[in-house]
């Protein structure tokens, strides 16, 4: 059934403005980071946010679950997308609120007294970007907040719930919440997103407590070969297919739904494994001239989002993929997790 708006799609994660510059590795060097990777900063890394606005540098409304929301929307009925996490209260939040805004995208932030808005530092050296969060006032999302009663309707009339998987190091309760409300009603649907190698490496636990409510699955190679090797035994060390059909065959919670895990490869095919049906496919990635590629950063999101929109349309699973494909596609050509305007129109490859 395809998506008639009224906020069908209600996504949770954690608001960040991304504070965005290119970097030659001094930075890299200098803070121990690495080139393709992100992080939660540590009390080292805080002087890093003041020395990337030194530089030529771009704000950004970020977050990854934040990014896929607005993806989503690009594609969805107008009044389709609605998103949750926290924010402190000053030009930070009210610059994330202008670009959801923009965006067709709802937004009701629990909004934190204390704590300032999340940031993002984001140091890209040519297709590679390092991410550096401090989550700040997204680290203070509470249950409360989403069972309100002025929030709880709005996620009892949604159908579909997207997380991303960097909400498991702040509020593990709500994310269970969404999880168990999904399980519980057969037309609903819960989509999480392993969103970096250091979530199944640091956070396996809280993971393996969302696993069993997985419908859909969305993560890239690294991440995927970070959660085997935090898993152990036999899957430790296989390759992508094997990984996906075993994340594919884990217990469910809701056995009427087939689970689909999706992984991602830069440019390589895309896995998808769906549960009780053997071998995973490979779905080709639409290619594009590296001179076209501007920015790669938030690519994974954008795929999410329009992988994402395709569900929520009721796209068979192989349109849906090619959707986040789509988007992806156009997201690298622009600075930055953003879409391109005028608004496009998704076509079939």
């Amino acid at each position: 059934m395809a998506s008639s708006g009224d906020y069908q799609l209600l996504c949770l994660g954690n608001p960040l403005l991304d504070i965005q510059a290119e970097d030659d590795e001094s930075l890299l060097t200098k803070y121990g980071l690495k080139p393709n990777d992100a992080i939660l900063a540590e009390e080292k890394h805080m002087p890093l946010y003041a020395e990337i606005v030194s530089r030529k540098h771009a704000l950004i409304a970020g977050g990854a679950a934040q990014n896929a929301a607005r993806g989503a929307q690009y594609i969805l009925p107008p009044s389709s997308v609605f998103y949750i996490g926290c924010v402190g209260q000053d030009d930070y939040a009210a610059q994330l609120r202008s670009a959801c805004a923009a965006a067709g995208v709802r937004v009701e932030y629990r909004v934190d007294d204390t704590q300032p808005t999340g940031k993002c530092g984001v140091l890209i050296n040519g297709s590679n970007r390092s991410l550096c969060t401090h989550l700040a006032a997204a680290n203070e999302y509470k249950l409360e907040h989403l069972k309100s009663p002025e929030i709880w309707p709005l996620v009892e009339k949604a159908q579909f719930y997207y997380v991303g998987g960097f909400h498991v190091t702040v509020c593990v309760p709500a994310i269970m919440a969404l999880a168990k409300e999904a399980a519980a009603k057969p037309e609903k649907t819960f989509i999480m997103n392993l969103s970096a190698p250091f979530i199944p490496q640091f956070f396996k636990q809280q993971l393996d407590e969302v696993s069993p409510y997985w419908d859909y699955l969305i993560g890239n190679e690294t991440e995927a070969a970070a959660w085997a090797e935090a898993e152990g035994g036999d899957i430790k060390g296989k390759g992508i297919a094997e990984i996906a059909t075993y994340l594919a065959g884990l217990k469910k919670a809701n056995e009427a739904r087939k689970r689909v895990v999706v992984i991602t490869q830069g440019t390589d095919p895309t896995v998808v494994a769906v549960q009780g049906e053997g071998k995973a496919k490979e779905y080709p990635v639409r290619t594009i001239g590296t001179e076209e590629i501007y920015d790669t950063n938030g690519a994974g999101d954008a795929f999410a989002g329009g992988f994402v929109a395709g569900i929520v349309e009721g796209k068979s699973l192989q349109e849906s993929i090619d959707m986040g494909q789509w988007l992806a596609r156009l997201s690298i050509k622009e600075l930055g997790p953003q879409y391109p305007y005028p608004k496009q129109t998704y076509s079939k490859a």
